[in-house]
């Protein structure tokens, strides 16, 4: 999708935008952002100079692991975001964008971390591990 997308955590706290293209969404299955969302995570990004927080008196950022933060709102608790600094990219959680994103499902991350209560049946790619295949320009 281009050109200007919005999104928000929940209470308006954190408000961001995103002028450019967002990469189709991935769900990853990890460990960590099953703890942190309750379920796994779907994701799309934005290269960093097309994202901008227009409202940021919430935003927290915890370090999750090495090189790797997770922004969140420390007032309503909407998780956000996912950074990993080397990146030229910052992954946006799909449910924070406001409607319609016009963005799809492209596959699944992790997946042998996945919890044992649910299976993945879509037939989208399963991957192990971050090898995101999905970008923002559908592979061009």
């Amino acid at each position: 999708m281009i050109n200007n997308s919005t999104g928000s955590c929940p209470c308006g706290a954190v408000k961001y935008q995103v002028l450019g293209p967002l990469r189709p969404v991935v769900a990853c299955h990890c460990g960590q952002c099953r703890k942190s969302s309750g379920h796994h995570v779907a994701a799309t990004s934005a290269k960093r100079e097309d994202f901008a927080l227009l409202e940021e008196h919430g935003l927290k950022w915890f370090s999750s692991s090495a090189g790797i933060r997770r922004g969140f709102c420390q007032e309503c608790g909407g998780n956000l975001f996912w950074d990993k600094a080397e990146l030229p990219s910052i992954s946006i959680f799909a449910g924070t964008l406001d409607q319609p994103s016009g963005l799809q499902l492209a596959e699944h991350i992790y997946v042998d971390a996945k919890a044992d209560y649910y299976e993945i049946t879509d037939g989208l790619p399963q991957r192990q591990g971050f090898s995101i295949t999905a970008r923002a320009d559908n592979g061009q």
